[in-house]
């Protein structure tokens, strides 16, 4: 995966470790205040559109009732899942067991 910083430098993640907790928060504060701008932008619409259009306007006003909720939800979601990492256990190799006939005397047999 690759990451862009502010300065424009490259940065490779090659690790399977979580993001750093302030990025984690920073994005959260990002998708909180999108969500919180399209609720503005619905009641301004309600606003506008209320003697004009009702049936859009009753849409709008919905959205912007629905649109915190579904926001917080979304900035509350938890950080994400840690990444499964391969495993490093190599099961043994299973040998079957031999059958009777397959045996040999030896020497020491009698």
């Amino acid at each position: 995966m690759q990451r862009t910083k502010r300065n424009g430098t490259e940065v490779f993640r090659i690790t399977g470790a979580r993001m750093g907790l302030a990025e984690d928060v920073r994005g959260r504060q990002r998708r909180y205040v999108i969500s919180m701008a399209i609720r503005t932008l619905s009641v301004i619409a309600t606003v506008v559109l209320w003697n004009v259009q009702r049936p859009v306007a009753i849409v709008t006003l919905v959205a912007g009732a629905l649109l915190p909720y579904v926001a917080v939800v979304i900035a509350n979601a938890g950080r994400e899942s840690a990444p499964s990492l391969p495993s490093h256990f190599v099961p043994a190799p299973v040998h079957p067991a031999l059958e009777t006939g397959n045996l040999k005397k030896s020497s020491d047999q009698s």
